[in-house]
């Protein structure tokens, strides 16, 4: 072939749908790819070149039938945390090492999805750490300037993509380790909602903490790989059922929004004046996309993010790892870190558990009136130098904005911005409550899509996002979503995936009341007619009459459809709720929509 293709989703697809290329093609320029020069350090263990075409062979063989699978010839890369049968699981610990018999759980599902593996990349000792340089298996250069890092402690999975080497990679996040090397190395960092994607077959830094997070060029293309990981999974105590009824991809952000931000006292950098340039930028650019700005104080977010190493998870992260630990198997820095968990007393736990609750509580309430927290990434970046001569205090420096996330039970997606003035990437991310991924995503793709220029280190422009769902094609039905099908909330998936299109926000007429149903999973509302009542927003998606069928299928009681009038006169199908099901729900009619409600 002349010319190689590009890794991306959507030019992989196109290219093998047109028969340019094969996926036994794809795996020998892949496996050449590794061998490029600077890339020492990003792996621990690489599947070799004929293992790799055998297994992209089979992906041909399984699926030359009938149609192709999402993923179907999509080269992908393992954090070495994570199990593959029949490949070591070191965690960057020789002494842990052992061969699985099984792969986890995420790794099943997306070899499921035609995708091959390519090996398992470097990381942090242990998971511990945010810089990158804590392996005894070498240090990963930043492709943009090798005297830094690419950030920990996903640090290999990052470079990978960056450098072009996989399409996606999946990495671990406890405080951090899925987003500040995005930040590092002009990649994408999704780390979801806790129990969204299953950690069974990971090995454990902070058991209550941990999610396995995705490293891709575009927001767009990690939606998709998260929707193809996520699922309820029995054999993971921490997997919620919910995961089984969310989706992130095609996902639509709301046209006007409202974003937390700092304000000038709460703006730590620590005397980089590019970090404080870049978020001042970042706000502006985001303003500008139809967004509000809301400051919000940074106190509880920084008091929970302390509690991880000056609190009692300290102790949680050695438990895994005790006998290593007493027997001098680990490296110096992480040993220095995990004995602080034997000054751990059980009342330090406990104290611990019921101060991050009340944190909890209070940043629910600065969460609700908004539709996303935004912050930098990291508030620097130091060379691999600095770091080894200073390593504990520059890397609690790094997780200023990160590490209380897990701990306060967000979500979160990283994104890359323009670049310094000294040639290296800068990072943003948006912050949410649990569950609110697919509107995370929709807003930091339309953030990533304005201001980003080039896809990691590749030197290519940013992919093309997916193409536009085409219009419904014949007779279509218009319906009136109130809640939970919004554009950007949890079960607006249910309208993306069959190709409905969204046609207009309005009000209903007066003569409504909206009710914040009880025990519903994810949330909804009821809207109900009454003769004494309100005009309620509402979105009319048009949707494609033949998916009907189906899509009503998913609606549950005591939700129903029935006939729903707008403001201007039009009826519509729509989103009405039982009358019993309001008698002891709270009445939030006076908000005037949903959005207001879960978001106030």
């Amino acid at each position: 072939m002349s010319t190689e293709p590009s890794l991306d989703l959507w030019s992989l697809q196109r290219t093998y749908g047109a028969g340019a290329f094969r996926p036994e093609e794809l795996a020998e320029i892949v496996s050449a790819r590794l061998d490029a020069p600077g890339g020492e350090g990003v792996w621990i263990h690489r599947v070799s070149r004929d293992d790799m075409v055998a297994a992209a062979r089979s992906v041909e063989r399984r699926f030359s039938a009938g149609p192709r699978p999402p993923l179907y010839g999509v080269p992908f890369a393992v954090k070495d945390n994570i199990d593959v049968a029949g490949m070591p699981t070191t965690a960057a610990c020789p002494a842990l090492a052992y061969t699985p018999a099984a792969s986890a759980t995420v790794v099943e599902k997306l070899l499921a999805a035609g995708a091959f593996l390519v090996g398992k990349t470097n990381m942090d000792q242990l998971a511990t750490g945010l810089v990158g340089v804590r392996s005894p298996y070498g240090v990963p250069a930043n492709p943009f300037d090798a005297r830094y890092p690419v950030g920990g402690s996903s640090a290999g999975s990052a470079a990978a993509v960056a450098r072009g080497q996989v399409s996606f990679a999946l990495g671990t996040d406890t405080a951090g380790s899925g987003r500040v090397p995005a930040a590092f190395t002009n990649t994408v960092g999704w780390k979801p909602s806790r129990g969204l994607l299953s950690a069974a077959g990971v090995v454990p830094a902070c058991r209550s903490l941990d999610c396995v997070s995705i490293f891709s060029l575009t927001v767009e293309e990690a939606a998709i790989v998260a929707d193809l990981a996520c699922g309820h999974d029995p054999a993971d105590p921490g997997s919620r059922p919910e995961a089984d009824q969310l989706r992130f991809a095609g996902a639509v952000a709301p046209a006007r929004f409202r974003f937390g931000v700092l304000d000038g006292a709460d703006r730590e950098f620590f005397g980089d004046q590019e970090g404080a340039r870049l978020y001042d930028e970042a706000l502006a650019e985001l303003t500008g996309l139809g967004g509000e700005p809301v400051t919000v104080p940074f106190a509880p977010f920084r008091e929970a993010g302390r509690l991880l190493y000056d609190g009692p998870w300290v102790a949680e992260r050695l438990a895994p790892f005790e006998e290593l630990v007493a027997r001098g198997a680990v490296l110096p820095v992480i040993a220095e870190i995990l004995n602080g968990g034997f000054r751990v007393s059980g009342l330090d736990v406990f104290r611990g558990m019921h101060r991050l609750e009340a944190l909890r509580q209070e940043v629910r309430g600065l969460l609700r009136p908004l539709d996303a927290l935004f912050l930098p990434t990291t508030p620097t970046i130091y060379t691999i130098a600095e770091i080894q001569a200073d390593p504990l205090r520059l890397n609690a420096r790094l997780g200023t904005y990160t590490a209380f996330v897990n701990l306060l039970d967000l979500a979160a997606v990283a994104v890359p911005m323009s670049f310094r003035r000294d040639g290296l990437p800068a990072g943003f991310t948006f912050i949410g409550p649990r569950d609110s991924d697919a509107r995370l995503g929709a807003l930091a793709a339309r953030f990533h899509r304005q201001v980003a220029r080039t896809a990691g280190a590749t030197g290519l422009p940013l992919p093309a996002p997916p193409p536009p769902a085409p219009p419904p094609t014949g007779e279509t039905l218009r319906l009136a979503v109130v809640g939970a099908h919004l554009s950007g909330e949890p079960l607006n998936w249910q309208l993306t995936e069959i190709g409905a299109r969204l046609v207009r926000t309005c009000r209903t007429e007066p003569g409504y009341r909206l009710y914040a149903l009880s025990n519903t999973t994810p949330a909804k509302p009821g809207l109900v007619r009454a003769t004494s009542g309100a005009a309620i927003e509402i979105e009319i998606w048009e949707v494609p009459l033949a998916a009907v069928g189906g899509f009503l299928s998913r609606v549950a009681p005591p939700l129903c459809i029935g006939t729903v009038t707008t403001e201007d006169g039009e009826t519509v199908k729509g989103f009405l709720c039982e009358a019993h099901a309001v008698t002891d729900a709270r009445d939030i009619t006076a908000l005037g929509g949903w959005r207001r409600f879960v978001h106030s």
